[in-house]
C-alpha cells in the first residue's frame, strides 16, 4: 500500500516534488527492508534467505491485516455495534471467529 501510495499520489499529483524526494524515499525504503530483515527474531540475517523471509512477512502482514479490517467492518455493518459488550450473544463467538481468520 505504501508503494502504491507513492506511485499514485506523488508521481501524479506532485511530479516536481516526487523528482526531488524520490532518491530519499528509495534510501529510506531500502534501510527499512534491511532493518526488518536483520531484526526479525525468526529471520535474523541479511542473507538471500533472510531478505526473502522479510518480503514474505511484509506480504503476509498486508494480506492478514486487510482481511481482519474487512471482517471488522463487515461485522460492524451487519450489527451496528463497535464494542463486544454491546453485542449481546455475539460477543461470545466473534473473538473465536476472528482468531480463526
Amino acid at each position: 500500500m505504501g508503494a502504491y501510495e507513492l506511485i499514485r499520489i506523488n508521481m501524479e499529483l506532485l511530479p516536481h516534488a516526487h523528482s526531488i524526494f524520490s532518491p530519499g524515499f528509495m534510501i529510506v525504503g531500502t534501510v527499512q527492508i534491511i532493518y526488518a530483515a536483520s531484526t526479525s527474531p525468526r529471520i535474523g540475517s541479511i542473507t538471500n534467505t533472510g531478505l526473502n523471509g522479510a518480503v514474505l512477512q511484509i506480504i503476509s502482514h498486508g494480506l492478514i491485516s486487510a482481511a481482519l479490517f474487512f471482517l471488522a467492518r463487515t461485522s460492524y455493518d451487519r450489527i451496528h455495534f463497535a464494542y463486544l459488550d454491546e453485542m449481546g450473544e455475539l460477543a461470545i463467538p466473534i473473538p473465536k471467529i476472528f482468531t480463526l481468520f
